[in-house]
């Protein structure tokens, strides 16, 4: 294991990740799981990706993994104010997230996870 885990909201990064990283998940909004990383981020533990990485809209897709310090390392600035601004950030866009097929929400899981897993070797160097 790195000295990472995963943030998520997203079963299919739980199912792809969860036995070989220590992966959060909980069943959250795209917001409520942006929430959680800033309260961590209090806590002490650093970001290590974007909170809005991708091309996809806050509120267009439900789910959202971001990778954090496996430990608390003391309150970090830079984290702060990224959360902080991704947070503010949504409240500019409508919800979106009810209004598709099914096969459209897979779709924004495997993005998601397909996201999260291409930052994977980076955090692994920490």
């Amino acid at each position: 294991m790195g000295g990472f885990m995963i943030i998520t909201n997203n079963t299919l990064v739980k199912e792809k990740f969860g036995t070989d990283y220590h992966v959060e998940y909980e069943e959250l909004s795209f917001e409520d799981t942006l929430k959680k990383v800033r309260d961590m981020i209090y806590d002490g533990y650093k970001l290590l990706t974007h909170p809005l990485s991708g091309s996809v809209k806050p509120k267009e897709t439900p789910y959202k993994s971001v990778l954090m310090s496996e430990k608390p390392e003391g309150l970090d600035m830079q984290s702060m104010k990224l959360i902080e601004s991704a947070i503010q950030a949504c409240g500019k866009f409508q919800d979106r997230t009810g209004q598709y097929d099914s096969d459209v929400y897979e779709d924004f899981r495997l993005i998601d996870c397909t996201l999260i897993g291409s930052a994977i070797p980076s955090a692994e160097c920490w």
